[in-house]
């Protein structure tokens, strides 16, 4: 039985030299150059199946990667990029427990000095910064880990 006839993939000039510009890129994801390369190839005519034997990938992979490409050609490189067009999609899960607003307060106090609040400290512990959230009532409960581990990532 005939495999689907794979989607034609119609590189504008300016799409081809982005995705040329990110597989050459030395601080890019390799999952990125991998599908910069997927959408090049199919941009030459390639087929899935000689795709997918050159980068040796499965075949779902190159079908996967050429869908995702057409389908967002409709919007302009200016609002979204080559590289953000090639990024995994969000996975599900359970919501944020600490919104991007509560996120900001909590940056914004680790900012301050703790003298400020009243605590007998010269620089923040994850402790004493849990402890201080809580007590202004920015979130209801929080581990210490926790908020060491949001004020790293930042």
């Amino acid at each position: 039985m005939p495999s689907p006839k794979a989607v034609d993939v119609n590189l504008t000039e300016e799409e081809q030299k982005n995705l040329e510009a990110l597989i050459r890129r030395h601080n890019i994801g390799q999952q990125i150059a991998l599908r910069a390369k997927i959408v090049l190839f199919s941009g030459q005519g390639q087929t899935n199946s000689a795709i997918s034997r050159r980068l040796e990938i499965n075949i779902e992979t190159v079908q996967r990667w050429r869908n995702r490409w057409v389908k967002g050609q409709g919007i302009s490189l200016d609002d979204l990029s080559a590289e953000e067009r090639l990024q995994d999609m969000p996975r599900p899960g359970a919501p944020p427990r600490i919104t991007a607003d509560q996120r900001c307060k909590i940056e914004a106090l680790a900012c301050e000095a703790p003298e400020n609040s009243g605590r007998p400290i010269s620089q923040w512990t994850a402790r004493e910064i849990a402890d201080e959230v809580i007590e202004r009532k920015i979130v209801d409960t929080i581990s210490s880990r926790h908020a060491a581990r949001l004020l790293k990532r930042c």
